[in-house]
């Protein structure tokens, strides 16, 4: 979170990691305009991530150099690391926000939910059973990774749950573009709101 010369605060981050496995730098503004630029190394994430930007109306950066000759899973685990780290900075004391959101997508015949607080306290619940283990080079067991080094780096309270479907690649996408409407309805400033959202009075 920084603030312009004209005293408004521009809700972004940028996160480098870097470690044995994995090389990233990440960039991500939460009042944007649904633009990405995504090297992952991993075009099924490339895509999902994609998506989440586009209907989150967020701006995402990501460039990453990852061990994917051996598989993807460092690379995925980590760039949801980075994101989460992002988010947490880019929000910064949570002053305004909605805190909550329930949204529902659906992608032909898939329905997929996610339920989010922003609660500081990392929680993350995954219903999914996916008709394949694959789509196309992509390991579906590495949408939990991700989500879940999200919700933990975010520190938030995330529910995923897929409904229903039949096609492996429609369930996972109705997940990454409710999961970018959630995440934007949920850090969304509501001028009723003052301070934090918590009776506690810190989130």
């Amino acid at each position: 979170m920084a603030a312009t010369t004209d005293g408004k605060i521009v809700r972004e981050a940028a996160i480098t990691r870097k470690t044995n496995e994995t090389d990233i730098q990440l960039s991500f503004v939460v009042d944007g305009q649904g633009k990405s630029s995504l090297d992952t190394g991993v075009p099924f994430l490339n895509h999902m991530l994609d998506l989440f930007t586009k209907h989150g109306h967020f701006n995402l950066a990501v460039e990453a150099d990852g061990d994917i000759d051996i598989d993807d899973h460092h690379t995925v685990e980590d760039i949801g690391i980075c994101l989460g780290h992002a988010l947490r900075e880019a929000l910064g004391d949570k002053a305004g926000i909605k805190r909550y959101a329930s949204v529902f997508v659906p992608m032909d015949e898939a329905l997929a939910q996610v339920v989010i607080d922003i609660s500081n306290r990392p929680h993350f619940e995954y219903k999914a059973q996916y008709p394949s283990t694959q789509v196309g080079a992509f390991q579906t067991e590495l949408v939990h990774e991700f989500l879940w080094k999200l919700a933990l780096e975010a520190r938030m309270t995330l529910h995923v749950i897929v409904h229903y479907g039949q096609n492996t690649h429609h369930m996972i996408e109705a997940v990454f573009k409710a999961l970018g409407r959630a995440l934007d309805e949920a850090t969304s400033i509501d001028p009723r709101v003052q301070g934090v959202p918590s009776t506690k009075g810190v989130l």
